[in-house]
């Protein structure tokens, strides 16, 4: 049994809208671009999980991952017999991957395994309105009474109506009437949702990775077209195609590496999983429960954070996961981003790879992205958008809705302890 667990490698594809590149293609790039940043060979991985949300409107419903590999194994650049386990958890899918390989590690079972996760949302032969109501497989549709009727109750605490309208996402407006209820329970503002989101695009125009490459001003958010009110284009994350991927490996194998190989791994502090209830509204996340449990294995507090990335799949998340996380106080997740408390040189960097509004959201590999962000932190090598001194790092990734909060959700704690 293996006590402690290492990234070795991790690697994502650009996010884009990428027609021309199949599931294959993206699964090869991510997992042939993931070994060469392990520098080690392919006979090394004992396990695999893969992730993935959408493959299944594409005509592959079921073995994903082993069809995927099945060029890599008949090519001899993927070993022969290794398992496959098919994950999928929504947004947090490629999340899942990678909690499924640090389990591998630490039970010992393997010294080396693979986690990755590959999607495609762009297609330009679909039907639109048949791509958002795909999105609604992410809630509980055997009975979606109760998720209404959730947020039916909300609106009426904010003196707006919910309703599922057609030629849009429902997610978009579940997410929008959360941060309506955030704004009238605490006074946040749709300024500085739209700070957070300028912040993320000028972060993602530095990202060469990243789906948008374009800076914004607050003003510039504010202006844009409106999803569902408070927000606009520019606090939303867009669809699009990619794949992310990591290595994972035990301490005794990581001995037995070169030099510069063992220099750059970076400690799994902690990996924490938790799963979404219909709470009361002003009842704390399950993200907290997840940062909460995070930071007891890691034997570390918010206070000790030095980058993040968090699921801002819109904007309003970001001011909503910082207080999740403990990085501020309840109810003042909006001065604290207005503070520039997760910009360039603040307290707490947040989403330097641009977030998941500028960088992109391809849902499958969307938690497998953030962990690459990271790791390039903690290894110093984030170039223009690198934070100064960072050692500690917090990734906090949801996925569906059960409720007024997500169905599942990751918090993985990453340290530069060598």
């Amino acid at each position: 049994m293996s006590t402690k667990a290492y990234l070795i490698g991790a690697f994502s594809t650009p996010f884009r809208k990428w027609p021309e590149k199949s599931f294959k293609q993206l699964t090869r790039e991510a997992y042939l671009g993931v070994l060469a940043d392990a520098g080690i060979g392919s006979d090394e991985i004992e396990f695999a999980w893969f992730g993935n949300c959408g493959m299944g409107g594409w005509g592959q419903a079921n073995i994903r991952g082993q069809v995927c590999f099945t060029p890599l194994v008949q090519e001899k650049l993927f070993p022969e017999r290794v398992p496959l386990i098919n994950v999928e958890g929504a947004c947090a899918t490629a999340s899942m991957a990678i909690h499924g390989a640090w389990k591998d590690i630490l039970s010992g079972q393997c010294r080396v395994s693979l986690a990755i996760g590959v999607e495609k949302l762009f297609n330009p032969d679909a039907d639109p309105a048949a791509l958002l109501k795909s999105f609604q497989s992410g809630m509980d549709n055997f009975d979606p009474r109760d998720f209404y009727r959730t947020y039916e109750e909300a609106a009426a605490l904010c003196g707006r109506e919910f309703k599922a309208g057609a030629n849009r996402t429902l997610f978009m407006d579940t997410y929008a009437l959360q941060a309506a209820y955030h704004m009238q329970r605490h006074g946040t503002t749709a300024r500085q949702i739209a700070i957070a989101a300028a912040k993320n695009h000028n972060y993602g125009a530095l990202n060469p990775k990243a789906q948008y490459r374009f800076p914004m001003t607050i003003e510039q958010v504010l202006e844009d077209r409106l999803v569902s009110e408070p927000l606009t284009r520019a606090m939303c994350a867009p669809i699009g195609d990619g794949a992310a991927a990591a290595i994972l490996c035990s301490e005794d194998y990581l001995k037995g590496l070169p030099a510069k190989t063992q220099h750059r791994a970076v400690l799994i502090k902690a990996s924490v999983l938790t799963g979404g209830k219909h709470r009361a509204f002003d009842e704390p996340s399950l993200s907290k429960v997840a940062a909460d449990r995070a930071y007891a294995m890691a034997g570390v507090g918010p206070e000790d954070i030095d980058v993040g990335e968090v699921h801002d799949a819109t904007s309003f998340c970001e001011i909503f996961q910082a207080e999740m996380l403990g990085l501020c106080p309840m109810g003042e997740g909006g001065k604290f981003i207005e503070s520039g408390a997760t910009s360039p040189g603040g307290k707490v960097p947040l989403n330097t790879s641009g977030g998941l509004v500028s960088k992109g959201h391809p849902v499958g590999a969307t938690g497998l992205s953030m962990i690459e962000e990271l790791v390039e932190q903690l290894r110093g090598e984030a170039g223009e958008r690198q934070v100064k001194g960072a050692a500690l790092g917090i990734q906090e990734n949801g996925g569906g809705v059960i409720g007024f909060e997500e169905a599942a959700c990751s918090v993985m704690i990453l340290e530069k302890d060598r």
